[in-house]
């Protein structure tokens, strides 16, 4: 099969698109509104154009036709927010806050790509009892798409972190039956915190430089998938905490949280996630885009860009671009690439299997 070619809408630095590319897939552009991010997928994704426009814009359309040229885009890939589902409900999804995901709609019926994956956040199953799920699969029925929808853990697929989200599937009709890709790791055998960042610089007494190199060989063979053949060490600085902020770190047992602290301690913050630290011999919770919440599983800090990238399964030649509070919002809001590249191998099968072939 030759190269699949795709888009990825609602890109962000471009987790899931960075999967397909790991794949096999030449990924052509990059869609979104945020310039940091969009400056991180340009650096990232071996020459794709990085489009900062309006999806609901048709004038964008036009401007992604001069890009994609004579290639056929095979697969659309997009994780639009959700956010005006919970105000308008299934009998307003046409409703202008919910633009952005009928986007994905428009986009998918100008192009007609053979497959179509979105991601969203594993709540929007049950938002309305399920009906904004069932009128999604409902709309690509009607543009020519069998779609399979499930919540998928990034954990069950290689990544070092617990985070679920709703995955959509969908093959055009006249190619195959969509389905969602299997578990890799059937013994829930998980890579665990300590597994995938425990060979990185401690960063105790040092904040760190945005370029370094490494200190220790790496002693797994998820740290070894990650670094590859880098040998510079990207956006591993580390956060300087206030004295007050380390001593209420310092409390938390490895794999607890703020219920754990002694009373009177750290009682500024009192929800599910706050000084959260992380467990070594567990993967991570989701991460998140920088709340400062939770913590390395043995230094009193929060976790380096790096580090949490690496929870992610960014490999180490994925570079951020940014101020600090940016890098943190792209890892957080990314698709884990791990994930996406199982995600990229599943379609590239069904397709295999019903004889349709990329551009490359």
């Amino acid at each position: 099969m030759g190269k699949l070619c795709a888009i990825d809408l609602f890109a962000g630095c471009g987790g899931l698109s960075k999967g397909l590319m790991d794949a096999g897939y030449e990924i052509l552009v990059g869609i979104d509104n945020d310039k940091a991010s969009l400056d991180t997928f340009a650096l990232n994704h071996n020459g794709a154009v990085a489009l900062n426009a309006d999806l609901f814009d048709r004038e964008t359309f036009k401007v992604v036709d001069k890009i994609v040229g004579e290639r056929t885009i095979d697969v659309v890939i997009a994780g639009p927010p959700c956010q005006g589902f919970s105000l308008t409900g299934p009998r307003n999804f046409d409703d202008e806050r919910n633009k952005l995901y009928l986007a994905v709609f428009e986009t998918v019926k100008k192009y007609k790509p053979k497959a179509v994956i979105i991601e969203n956040v594993p709540g929007m199953a049950a938002l309305y009892k399920g009906e904004i799920q069932a009128e999604i699969i409902k709309r690509f029925n009607k543009l020519g798409y069998n779609i399979e929808s499930n919540v998928l853990c990034a954990a069950d697929y290689g990544v070092p972190q617990m985070r679920k989200r709703l995955i959509f599937m969908g093959i055009r009709k006249d190619v195959g039956k969509p389905s969602i890709p299997k578990s890799t790791n059937a013994s829930k055998n998980y890579v665990t915190c300590r597994q995938a960042i425990g060979d990185l610089p401690p960063r105790i007494n040092e904040i760190g430089i945005g370029e370094d190199i490494y200190t220790t060989e790496p002693f797994t063979e998820y740290q070894r998938k990650m670094r590859g053949d880098c040998n510079i060490l990207y956006n591993h600085v580390a956060t300087q905490h206030k004295q007050f902020v380390i001593d209420v770190i310092s409390q938390v047992p490895e794999g607890c949280n703020y219920k754990s602290l002694p009373k009177g301690v750290g009682e500024s913050r009192k929800f599910n996630e706050a000084w959260t630290r992380y467990h070594g011999d567990k993967p991570s919770k989701t991460i998140d885009t920088g709340h400062r919440n939770h913590f390395h599983y043995e230094y009193n800090r929060v976790p380096t860009i790096r580090e949490n990238a690496r929870l992610q399964s960014f490999p180490d030649d994925f570079v951020f671009c940014g101020n600090k509070t940016q890098q943190n919002r792209q890892v957080g809001n990314a698709v884990p690439p791990l994930l996406g590249y199982h995600l990229g191998k599943h379609i590239q099968k069904i397709l295999l299997k019903s004889g349709e072939k990329g551009d490359g």
